[in-house]
């Protein structure tokens, strides 16, 4: 029996929420599923993504192929990179104890990544929130003030370079008569 890694929708339309589920592939995409695994959801910013890590590690180990979808999350999720480690061990390359080091140093690294993106998008959404109700105003653009100020002195230097200019031959026309 294929055993597939993928997800099955559920949601109200045009709002899509998936779970990510162990199923037979001849099984329907909604229909009967061996195990559930986690769940995904793509309408949060960032997209919010559960999984069960040692349990989708120990379907890869006994063979189950995940569907491109899914491959990406366990890539982003670090199931794809424990399974590359442990390649490692059965190679001899790596001692378990490395492995499971390098292993948890980098999920400690990239919570920290999605940890700093959930803040980002809060206070985006804080401020966005602020500027809508009225509370705070909109930030001024610096760049653009700065490239104002520097015209209005090349505009202002010109024109009083032109000034000088026009009084000076004003006063040489005045001396010759």
């Amino acid at each position: 029996m294929p055993v597939k890694i993928r997800l099955a929708r559920r949601g109200r339309t045009k709002r899509p929420f998936y779970h990510i589920v162990i199923a037979d592939s001849r099984a329907p995409r909604d229909g009967r599923f061996i195990e559930k695994i986690g769940s995904y959801n793509p309408m949060t910013k960032p997209a919010t993504i559960e999984i069960d890590r040692d349990v989708a590690f120990d379907w890869l180990q006994k063979g189950a192929q995940p569907t491109d979808t899914v491959k990406a999350i366990l890539k982003f999720k670090g199931v794809l990179y424990r399974k590359h480690l442990q390649r490692g061990v059965t190679k001899g390359a790596l001692t378990q104890e490395q492995a499971d080091a390098k292993y948890q140093e980098w999920i400690a690294a990239k919570d920290a990544k999605i940890a700093e993106r959930f803040e980002v998008a809060a206070q985006e959404k804080a401020d966005r929130n602020k500027l809508i109700s009225g509370v705070a105003k909109a930030a001024p653009q610096v760049a653009d003030e700065d490239a104002g100020a520097e015209f209005r002195e090349d505009a202002e230097g010109t024109v009083s370079d032109a000034t000088e200019a026009t009084e000076s031959t004003d006063d040489a026309a005045g001396e010759e008569e």
